[in-house]
Parts: structure tokens; sequence; C-alpha cells
């Protein structure tokens, strides 16, 4: 269910996103009917649960509220990416494993990102932490991400061409 209420909720935001209005949950249920059946008090919880997560905000129309969508797209697709990287027990593990799912296409974005950031960051920042300080130095996330075992970085499959599934 979680995944499929995540979905949901993508679904809901990628209207308001589109419609670049202040949106109803009826205009938004139509919408989704299009595509599947979906009852009108679940669209209400999702679109209600997006504005108690800051998402959304809401303003009363008549009997209605009308909600608006808070940041971009880009914006709340990083937000995912860093709440689900924030639970994992070994960050740099778990970005070598997300590495090993991208595409070309994707892996190129993210050099290209890297690019755009890396000169934001303060030089201070990149001669590496006081002794002492307990903040990793530049070769410590690259260890932890060699101790990621081959099925969970997509190693597996490249080194079998995919036999290893």
């Amino acid at each position: 269910m979680p995944r499929q209420l995540g979905e949901l909720e993508d679904a809901v935001m990628t209207r308001i996103w589109q419609w670049n209005r202040p949106v109803t949950v009826r205009e938004v249920l139509e919408d989704l009917q299009q595509e599947r059946s979906i009852a009108y008090t679940t669209v209400m919880t999702v679109m209600d649960n997006l504005h108690q997560k800051g998402w959304v905000r809401r303003e009363v129309e008549g009997r209605a509220y009308r909600y608006t969508a808070v940041s971009t797209r880009p914006a709340y697709s990083a937000a995912l990416m860093n709440e689900a990287w924030s639970k994992s027990d070994n960050p740099a593990a778990a970005l070598v494993a997300f590495f090993g799912m991208m595409s070309p296409e994707q892996r190129e974005a993210l050099q290209d990102a890297i690019r755009i950031v890396q000169p934001q960051i303060p030089e201070a920042g990149r001669e590496g932490p006081a002794e002492g300080s307990g903040q990793r130095t530049p070769e410590e996330p690259a260890q932890a991400a060699r101790q990621v075992p081959p099925e969970q970085s997509g190693q597996a499959d490249r080194d079998t061409g995919g036999a290893g599934r």
C-alpha cells in the first residue's frame, strides 16, 4: 500500500503542477478517474496528507478547499530522494546502489548537476575535516561504498550480463 500511496501522491502533484493554478479535490478526482477507479475520499485524504507534509497549501473557497503547489517538481523529487537516503544506515552504499540503477542519461544528468553544485562548495569544506571533528574524510564514503555486496550495487548483473537474477 505505501508504494501505491506514493504513486497516488505523485499523480496528484503532477496534476497540480501541470495545471499551475489552485485545484479542488473534485477536479483532481475527475481527471484521475479517466485512468483508474478511485474514490473521492481517497483523493481528499491524499491531498490532505500533501498539505500536512507541506507540499501544497490550501485555501477555503465556499465549501471546498483549493490546493496550490508550494514548490517545484525538482524540489519535490529531491526531497523524496533525500528522505529515502537519510533513512539508510550506510548512505555511501545506498548511493552506490542508486548510481548502479541509473541509466546513462541519468548519470550524465548527475555529472551535470555536480558540475553546477561543486563550485558552490566552500573551499574550506574541500580541505577535509578538522582532526577529531567526527566528519568523514573524502576517502571514508568511498571505502564504505566498496563494502556494498555486488548484488545490492547492481554489479552482479553487469558482471554476469544480467544472469545474476
